[in-house]
């Protein structure tokens, strides 16, 4: 799932119109004044993992103060400079008793099921009462902006920081997110990704079983030959009966869809637990979307494999049966291989998927540890993750300073080992 930090408008990345001593929304395009910081503010949110969305409650439009295309030209301006990743607007005045005007969450929910919010990692920014009241509810962290105009109004309690600007707000949010270096520090426990073992060694398969982290297994035929599987069928039922209730994935192994689809029928029989690896194509580059839609409607539970565009995401998705369980295996490792960034075609790739709730997308080919953290901000569900990798899990927040030494420790070791003598 993806963290957030939602936004207040006037007054926190724009300043409020001051009349008489109160603060009010700027009526024109040309009324926008962004105070000193402001796009620096926005753009250590965005780096630090953070969707920036927008939620502001503009009541002068029911009021008849103000006509909502000046609001959205507003709008289009802060899109624009701002770079934010939406904007949610409550048009309603006080006494229509709606459930997106702040204090109340609704702007903050529905963006949260949208983008796939984990609102407990996540902060509301605002300068007012109604904001902090907005982000407690809806189970986010609060930041109180204070305001240059004092509102007369209900003190605003129970946030997280009180700061002055959304610069020093950016800097708080960074301070909660940064190691004693500077770099962004990655927690395990944060994670909502669900990590699948990914090998074919039964000995390694009954460790990581063991393994908490551990919340699922997948195979296939390559990782198979490597370990010297020789009875599939048997090699298959062994693992079932060690990852006992664990979801796992086998996959079938024709070129022939007749005969794939029989395949799948007789792995799919050996449990409730098993889901069944079709690849996206054979070998002739024939379309396998029919037949996961048969299997699929038959109840057959499928991981569509071997997918490395967002144009076989959006082709497969279709032939997913609505009220059958799914997963579809994205190749993001070896789209990385070909120079590609996988990141923006998986966060894609989650949102076609939304049409199928019951369908799950995996991360697949994981090159490094890295991965598991990037999976897990674009709201991948899944992915699949080799010994070799599992293996480095330990060093997850390991401090980089000791991590130097460790390193000139081995380089030197190495060299003593080695015998290494040039003559001085």
């Amino acid at each position: 799932m993806n963290r957030a930090v939602f936004l207040d408008r006037d007054g926190v990345i724009n300043r409020a119109i001051v009349r008489n001593g109160k603060p009010y929304p700027p009526e024109r395009v040309e009324d926008i004044v962004f105070p000193p910081g402001t796009f620096e503010a926005i753009n250590t949110i965005r780096s630090s993992g953070y969707l920036v969305i927008v939620v502001t409650n503009q009541p002068d439009v029911a009021k008849g103060l103000q006509s909502k295309e000046e609001v959205e030209a507003i709008h289009g301006i802060i899109r624009q400079r701002l770079q934010v990743d939406d904007i949610k607007v409550c048009y309603h005045a006080d006494g229509d008793n709606c459930r997106c005007r702040k204090p109340r969450p609704g702007m903050i929910l529905d963006a949260a099921k949208e983008y796939a919010i984990d609102l407990a990692r996540s902060y509301m920014i605002g300068d007012r009462w109604g904001d902090i009241e907005a982000g407690k509810v809806a189970g986010c962290k609060t930041i109180f902006v204070q305001p240059e105009v004092a509102y007369n109004e209900t003190q605003a309690q129970g946030m997280d920081a009180t700061v002055g600007s959304l610069h020093e707000a950016a800097s708080f949010i960074l301070s909660q997110t940064i190691d004693k270096g500077g770099v962004i520090m990655p927690k395990l426990e944060e994670l909502r990704i669900k990590i699948f073992a990914d090998g074919a060694d039964l000995k390694s398969i009954e460790e990581l079983r063991k393994n908490p982290l551990i919340k699922g297994f997948t195979t296939n035929p390559t990782l198979m030959r490597k370990s010297n599987v020789e009875d599939y069928r048997k090699f298959a039922l062994d693992v079932i009966n060690i990852v006992n209730s664990f979801p796992v994935s086998f996959e079938v192994f024709s070129d022939e869809f007749d005969i794939m689809e029989k395949q799948a029928l007789q792995i799919a029989s050996w449990g409730g637990n098993v889901y069944v690896k079709i690849p996206i194509t054979n070998t002739r580059g024939e379309d396998a979307g029919p037949l996961v839609r048969h299997l699929t409607q038959a109840g057959v539970k499928v991981n569509v494999t071997a997918l490395t565009t967002t144009k076989q995401v959006e082709h497969i998705v279709h032939f997913l049966a609505e009220d059958s369980p799914s997963c579809v295996s994205m190749f993001a490792g070896r789209i990385a291989d070909t120079g590609r960034d996988p990141v923006p075609m998986m966060r894609e790739s989650v949102k076609i998927l939304e049409i199928r709730p019951l369908a799950e997308l995996i991360w697949a080919s994981p090159r490094e540890l890295l991965n598991i953290f990037q999976a897990d901000s674009v709201g991948c569900h899944i992915i699949t993750v080799t010994s070799d990798i599992l293996a480095k899990l330990p060093k997850v927040g390991k401090d980089l300073d000791e991590y130097s030494l460790d390193t000139v420790k081995m380089f030197y070791h190495d060299a003593q080992g080695a015998g290494f003598n040039i003559g001085i």
